[in-house]
């Protein structure tokens, strides 16, 4: 199949895009052979110290392994905006998300990000299918993310996941009420189901949630100081985090099979973690992160 590039000279504009999600898709079957592109990114200072402070992260010239979700967002919008999309925008459901970043990337790298969709496939409750983003510098591609999404609907069963391991909290934390608006101002995703309780009701929610990204971003800020320069963060997205929250966060230590490991030996393992509900043992979120090899620069595509 022929792959049809879309170039785009700056970031789409996702207001439009969010009003253009409410008109109803006249999609097939069959996913778009659509990529886009943008190429020439400079990362904004200020941006990134607003994302590190509503995620956790220290200050840093050093760009977390979740913030170029937020130069791939928008053009995963437009790609799932399109008319010949399969599925609307609204209802699909983030299940899990994974990220692989090669080496870090700074402040004064100049960038490109491609985003697509392939592999369609049926799930217990519907189907699902990734979106695919890379982000390359003049060293290659050094970033890369799989984020699927679930269109709930025709499947039988259902999957309820492996528990990682009992509730152990290693710290409780506490989720402002503003939560989803302040991740909404700087990443842009302001669906309605993270803004406000009222906005929420509307989608079968009792409050606002929390973005899954948000989540993501605030257990890996958890790990800093203690991560491999080259690594992938995976994680499945559970129950929806209601606001205001508490939620507990525990970690173990693994080698990159998943097994436990008992000793210091973090350059070629990895860590078990996940999020739970403070007050009832149910999981929010659960992952892992793992090491992986760092390439030789230059690597290219």
């Amino acid at each position: 199949m022929m792959t049809t590039t879309k170039e785009l000279h700056g970031a789409p504009r996702l207001a439009p895009l969010y009003a253009k999600a409410l008109l109803p898709s006249h999609g097939g079957e069959a996913l778009p052979d659509t990529e886009y592109v943008r190429s020439g990114i400079e990362f904004d200072p200020a941006h990134l110290a607003a994302y590190n402070q509503v995620c956790g992260f220290r200050l840093s010239d050093e760009l977390p392994a979740t913030y170029p979700h937020m130069l791939a967002f928008p053009l995963q919008m437009a790609l799932m905006t399109q008319q010949d999309f399969p599925f609307p925008l609204l209802g699909m459901v983030h299940v899990a998300n994974r990220i692989t970043q090669l080496r870090p990337v700074r402040l004064g790298e100049r960038a490109t990000v491609r985003v697509r969709a392939e592999n369609l496939r049926p799930h217990e409750k519907g189907r699902q299918f990734d979106v695919l983003s890379e982000l390359s510098t003049e060293d290659g591609v050094v970033w890369s993310e799989v984020s699927t999404y679930l269109r709930r609907g025709g499947g039988a069963g259902s999957s309820q996941g492996k528990q990682l391991a009992a509730p152990s909290p290693n710290a409780i934390w506490r989720v402002p009420g503003d939560i989803g608006r302040r991740y909404a101002e700087v990443s842009g995703d302001r669906n309605p189901i993270h803004l406000h309780p009222l906005t929420a009701r509307l989608f079968g929610f009792p409050a606002a949630i929390a973005h899954g990204m948000w989540t993501k971003a605030r257990t890996l800020a958890a790990f800093e100081g203690r991560l491999p320069e080259a690594y992938t963060v995976d994680v499945r997205f559970k129950l929806p985090v209601l606001l205001p929250a508490k939620v507990a966060f525990t970690s173990w230590q693994t080698d990159n099979s998943g097994a436990e490991r008992p000793d210091e030996g973090r350059r070629s393992g990895g860590w078990a973690f996940e999020l739970w509900n403070a007050k009832k043992p149910k999981p929010h979120l659960e992952g892992t992160i793992s090491s992986v090899a760092r390439p030789h620069p230059r690597s290219g595509r």
